[in-house]
C-alpha cells in the first residue's frame, strides 16, 4: 500500500507544542514552570503596553498651564487646611476660580446653547444653599478693623478643588476618546450638575462668611 501523503510528517507534527517538547526531551518541572510564567507575562504584555502608551499620550498633550493651575489649587488647599486670618479680597479668589473652572468646563465640553447651562445653574444653587446651611458660623471670627476674618482650618476645600479639577480633566479625556458622548444626556446632566454643585459649595461658603462679617460690622 502506498504511503499516505501525511506519512512524511512524524505523528508529533500535529501534536501540541508541549507534547512535542515532552516527546523530544524530558523537561524538568522547574523549566516547565518557568515557561508557563513567561507565557503568562507575554500574554498580558500587549494590553499593558497599549494602556501605558495611551496614558503617556494623554499626559504629553496636556498643556503646561493645566499643571500650573493644579499646583496653584494644591497650594491654596494646603493653606485652607490651617486656621488663619484672611482678607475678604483673598477670600474671593478660590470661589471665583472654581466658578470659572466649572463654567469653562461646561462651555468647552457642551456649549451654552442646550440644557447644560441650566443644569449647571441648578447644581450651583443647590451647592450654595447646602454650604450656606452647613457652614458653622460660630467658628468664623470677623475682624472689621483689618477687613478680614479668622477661619478654622479644613481639608475639605482641597478635596473639593481636586475633585473638580480631576473631573474636568477626565471629562476632557473622555470627550477626546469618545466625542459622541458630548450629545448624550446621560453624560451631560450628571457632569454639569457636579460642576455646579462643586462651584456652588465654594460660592455658598463665601457668601455665608461675608454675611457673618457684615453682621459684626453693623
Amino acid at each position: 500500500m502506498p504511503p499516505s501523503r501525511f506519512s512524511i510528517f512524524p505523528p508529533s507534527y500535529f501534536a501540541p507544542p508541549d507534547a512535542v517538547s515532552r516527546q523530544a526531551a524530558p523537561v524538568s518541572s522547574h523549566a516547565a514552570r518557568h515557561r508557563r510564567r513567561w507565557r503568562a507575562q507575554y500574554s498580558h504584555r500587549q494590553p499593558h503596553t497599549k494602556a501605558d502608551t495611551m496614558l503617556q499620550q494623554i499626559f504629553s498633550h496636556t498643556p503646561l498651564y493645566v499643571w500650573a493651575i493644579l499646583g496653584f489649587l494644591v497650594y491654596r488647599g494646603v493653606l485652607a487646611s490651617r486656621a488663619r486670618e484672611v482678607s475678604l479680597r483673598k477670600l474671593c479668589i478660590i470661589p471665583l476660580v472654581m466658578l470659572a473652572l466649572s463654567l469653562s468646563g461646561v462651555h468647552g465640553s457642551f456649549g451654552l446653547a442646550g440644557s447644560a447651562p441650566f443644569v449647571w445653574a441648578t447644581g450651583t444653587l443647590a451647592g450654595a444653599a447646602l454650604a450656606w446651611t452647613l457652614l458653622d458660623t460660630h467658628k468664623i471670627v470677623a475682624i472689621p478693623e483689618r477687613s478680614s476674618v479668622q477661619r478654622p482650618g479644613s481639608w475639605l476645600p482641597l478635596i473639593l478643588m481636586m475633585s473638580i479639577f480631576c473631573m474636568k480633566y477626565a471629562v476632557a479625556v473622555t470627550l477626546a476618546v469618545a466625542p459622541s458622548t458630548a450629545h448624550a444626556s446621560a453624560f451631560i446632566v450628571p457632569v454639569c450638575l457636579a460642576y455646579g454643585v462643586f462651584s456652588g459649595l465654594f460660592l455658598g461658603g463665601l457668601l455665608r462668611t461675608v454675611s457673618v462679617y457684615r453682621a459684626v460690622q453693623t
